[in-house]
């Protein structure tokens, strides 16, 4: 476990991806970027959390579960 900064996807307020970012500042251009040609019902947003990692075959690291209110 360890802390990350990630991007979320929220599709009628459910969660339905998200990926670990360099940075806040890193983030918070990648939403607005994604934000740009999303539709209503589609958010996103920037946060610093816990969150069970796994390591890919390529060495990169992606989220397997995020603990909030911890």
């Amino acid at each position: 476990m360890e802390v990350v900064v990630a991007l979320l996807m929220f599709i009628d307020n459910e969660i339905k991806e998200h990926r670990i970012q360099p940075s806040m500042s890193a983030c918070m251009a990648g939403q607005r970027v994604a934000s740009r040609d999303a539709n209503d019902n589609v958010k996103y947003q920037c946060i610093k959390t816990k969150a069970e990692v796994e390591i890919n075959i390529d060495g990169s690291k992606s989220i397997k579960k995020i603990i909030l209110g911890e």
